[in-house]
């Protein structure tokens, strides 16, 4: 009887902590789910300081595109180039639509993967999947890495 007991308390208690975990983690991966949508809302607004904010200062950002003879190539820009660009576009003419696969976190290091479709001027342009690495920098999620795909087939 007194087994049975301590078995009965022992799953209560890890049921409680496994949900506290749980209430934690999702607070985090919503808080790197903000930041990575106010880097694509600034992006729609042709905001470059709100994109700026979203991301490290050492960060870096890179792509797979395809080269003319259709072998992959990475291809790299910075922070700076990237929020540069996007002022040169009038507010509403790049729109990056995406969804939140998943999030992963360790402590400060988060993961994120987006598939996404992107329109410039309303138009349809491509689409593929961005993947992101934050760090949280004094209390902040931080976009640290950025590297995507491009393609204009398959896309969901």
């Amino acid at each position: 009887m007194k087994n049975w007991k301590l078995a009965t308390a022992a799953v209560i208690i890890s049921s409680i902590s496994w949900h506290a975990g749980v209430a934690q983690t999702t607070a985090e991966e919503k808080a790197v789910a903000t930041v990575i949508n106010n880097m694509f809302d600034a992006m729609r607004k042709a905001d470059s300081v709100g994109i700026m904010q979203a991301f490290a200062s050492n960060a870096h950002m890179e792509t797979i595109t395809k080269t003319k003879q259709q072998t992959d190539t990475v291809r790299g820009n910075t922070v700076a180039q990237f929020a540069s660009s996007i002022t040169k576009q009038k507010a509403g003419a790049l729109d990056e639509r995406i969804s939140i696969g998943a999030i992963h976190i360790d402590g400060s290091m988060a993961t994120a993967w987006t598939p996404y479709q992107f329109y410039f001027n309303g138009q349809f342009s491509h689409c593929g999947v961005n993947s992101f690495q934050l760090v949280k920098l004094n209390g902040d999620w931080k976009i640290q890495y950025i590297i995507d795909t491009r393609r204009k087939d398959n896309c969901l």
